[in-house]
C-alpha cells in the first residue's frame, strides 16, 4: 500500500477535480502491475495496473489507495467491472471514497462478486493525501489556503505599502510550486490595483511554456468592478482563465463588456456591500474548483478568517523585524478583545527554505 501511495502522489496538482489514486497488483509476493491516475479524464489507477498485470492479475491481490468507483456519471468507465473481469481474488483498500456516488457501493459490489475486500490499510495516510478532494466532495466548497509572506513580527508590508520582496528567491519559487498544485488563486481588488499581478503558476517562462504548464484559475473579488481593464489578470496569459466575483453594485455595461472578452463574471449576492464569501465559495465549488490559495491583502484575509473559511495557512517568514504599529499585518480589521477569540492553528509544521521559513498549519478540523 505504501508503494501505491507513492505512485498516487506523483500526480499531485494534476488530477483535480478527481482524487489522487495509486494501485498495485501483487501475485505470489511479486508486483506484477502498477499504475496511478495521471489527470482528470485519463484512465484510473486500477485500469492501468490491471493492464500491466495482464493475465497475471488472475488470482492476484489489488492494493488501491481509494475505493474503486462504480458509477457511470463521469468521463471514464467504472473500475469495479474491470476488476471483476481481470479475475482479482482480493482487494485491499486504504479508504472509502467520500463521494456519495460511491461511498461503500464499490466495496459492496466487489464483495457481492465473491472477492475478499479489506478496508483501512494506511487509511490515515490515504486521507491526508486526498484532504483537498475530501473537503470539496463533502462540503461542495474548495479547500482554502491563505498564503502570505511576512516578517518575524507578522508584517506583510510597510506603512507605505511596500512588500517586494519580504522573502527571498527560494521562497518565491516555492510559492510558484504551490500555485501549480491548486485549482485557483484568489486576490481582492486592492492587490490587483497595488501590485497588478499575473497570478501565474510559473515565473520566468515564455508564453508558450506557460500554455503548456497547468495554470490555476485566477479569481478576483471586486464587488463594484473597479479594477482596470488593463490589469494583467485580464489580458495575460490568454490561456489562463479568469473569474471575477462581483455583485449587482457593479455597472451592468462593464459586466457585459468583460464577458465579451471571455472573462467569467459571477454576479453574486452581497453582504454589507461586499461579495458574499459563502456564495463565492459555493459557486467556485460548483464549477469544479477544489482548492484555492488566497494571496490577498490583510482585509481580504480578515474577511476569510472572520467568516470561518480558512482551512490552512502557509506563511513564508523572513528572518527580519519591521516594527511599527502602522505597518500592515497578515490579518486586518479589528483585533478581538480577548485572547480566547484568537484564531487557532493546529498541526503546525516549520520548514527552512533558503534564508526563510515556511509555517504550515490547519485552521479548521480536517476530518471530512
Amino acid at each position: 500500500m505504501r508503494k501505491a501511495l507513492r505512485l498516487a502522489v506523483k500526480a499531485k496538482g494534476r488530477t483535480s477535480p478527481n482524487p489522487m489514486v495509486g494501485a498495485v497488483v501483487v501475485r505470489n509476493g511479486e508486483v506484477v502491475g502498477q499504475g496511478y491516475h495521471r489527470r482528470a479524464g485519463s484512465p484510473h489507477a486500477e485500469v492501468l495496473a490491471l493492464e500491466k498485470a495482464g493475465k497475471h492479475a488472475r488470482g492476484a491481490t489489488l492494493y488501491v489507495t481509494l475505493e474503486p468507483c462504480c458509477h457511470t456519471s463521469k468521463r471514464t468507465p467504472p473500475c469495479v467491472p474491470g476488476i471483476r473481469a481481470a479475475g482479482i481474488e482480493r482487494v485491499v483498500v486504504a479508504m472509502l471514497d467520500p463521494n456519495p456516488k460511491v461511498r461503500g457501493k464499490g466495496i459492496r459490489q466487489l464483495r457481492h462478486a465473491g472477492m475478499a475486500v479489506d478496508v483501512g490499510c494506511l487509511e490515515g495516510e490515504a486521507k491526508e493525501l486526498n484532504h483537498v478532494y475530501r473537503h470539496w466532495v463533502t462540503t461542495g466548497r474548495p479547500f482554502v489556503i491563505v498564503k502570505a509572506a511576512m516578517t518575524l513580527d507578522g508584517k506583510i508590508a510597510t506603512a507605505a505599502g511596500e512588500s517586494k520582496w519580504i522573502t527571498g528567491e527560494h521562497a518565491r519559487q516555492h510559492v510558484h510550486q504551490l500555485r501549480s498544485q491548486v485549482d485557483a488563486i484568489m486576490v481582492g481588488l486592492g492587490t490587483v490595483v497595488k501590485d497588478n499581478p499575473e497570478l501565474s503558476g510559473r515565473s520566468g517562462l515564455s508564453l508558450q511554456r506557460h500554455s503548456q504548464a497547468r495554470q490555476p484559475v485566477r479569481v478576483v473579488v471586486d464587488s463594484r468592478l473597479r479594477m482596470s481593464a488593463q490589469s494583467k489578470v485580464l489580458r495575460w496569459p490568454l490561456e489562463q482563465s479568469t473569474i471575477i466575483c462581483t455583485t449587482s453594485l457593479a455597472p451592468k455595461e462593464k459586466i457585459a463588456r468583460l464577458r465579451t472578452t471571455q472573462v467569467n463574471v459571477l454576479v453574486l449576492p452581497q453582504k454589507k456591500g461586499k461579495v458574499s464569501l459563502a456564495a463565492c465559495f459555493s459557486k467556485l465549488g460548483a464549477l469544479g474548483i477544489t482548492s484555492v490559495v488566497v494571496e490577498g491583502g490583510s482585509e481580504l484575509n480578515a474577511a476569510l478568517f472572520n467568516g470561518g473559511w480558512v482551512n490552512q495557512v502557509q506563511l513564508y517568514v523572513a528572518p527580519r523585524l519591521l516594527g511599527g504599529a502602522d505597518a500592515l499585518g497578515v490579518i486586518g480589521g479589528s483585533s478581538p478583545k480577548q485572547l480566547s477569540q484568537a484564531f487557532p492553528v493546529t498541526d503546525l509544521k516549520i520548514q527552512k527554505i533558503g534564508e526563510d521559513f515556511i509555517w504550515i498549519g490547519n485552521c479548521l478540523p480536517n476530518d471530512c
